[in-house]
């Protein structure tokens, strides 16, 4: 009785609204050399680039089965200014849910917000830093 008692209490709703990630939304990092770094992982480790230039891992929402989320992961070009103001070389892009009330905490927080949110058609993307100056692109898609 326990048991199901804590299987119960740690389902996810799917009506959860929390402002909170829910993932990993992409992987991307500095090379010198983007394009032969990127025929590397073709040959050798058989990784498949899109119409973009980046490779898309998808998976799916484990509450939501019949949602596919695309996982980003590109290199690029060594002195791209995408990472600043960070200093580092990579990049996490975060999915997260009901981005305008994370932004809002995260500001009461006093973290820092790099930009506004930007809208697209595949959703809602900011950039903020995190404590050891990392930048984190934080992704609601749509």
């Amino acid at each position: 009785m326990e048991e199901q008692k804590n299987e119960t209490t740690n389902t996810v709703s799917t009506n959860d609204t929390t402002p909170k990630v829910t993932g990993i939304g992409g992987v991307f990092f500095i090379s010198d050399d983007p394009k032969e770094t990127k025929e590397w992982y073709v040959k050798n480790l058989g990784i498949e680039m899109n119409e973009w230039g980046s490779c898309s891992f998808e998976y799916r929402n484990i509450n939501k089965p019949e949602e596919i989320i695309p996982l980003q992961w590109l290199p690029f070009k060594k002195g791209s200014e995408h990472f600043a103001p960070s200093k580092k070389e990579f990049m996490i892009n975060y999915t997260v849910q009901n981005i305008e009330e994370l932004v809002k905490k995260l500001k009461e927080n006093g973290v820092t917000i790099v930009d506004e949110i930007a809208t697209y058609d595949f959703g809602k993307f900011i950039h903020i830093m995190d404590a050891e100056g990392n930048k984190i692109e934080l992704w609601e898609p749509k």
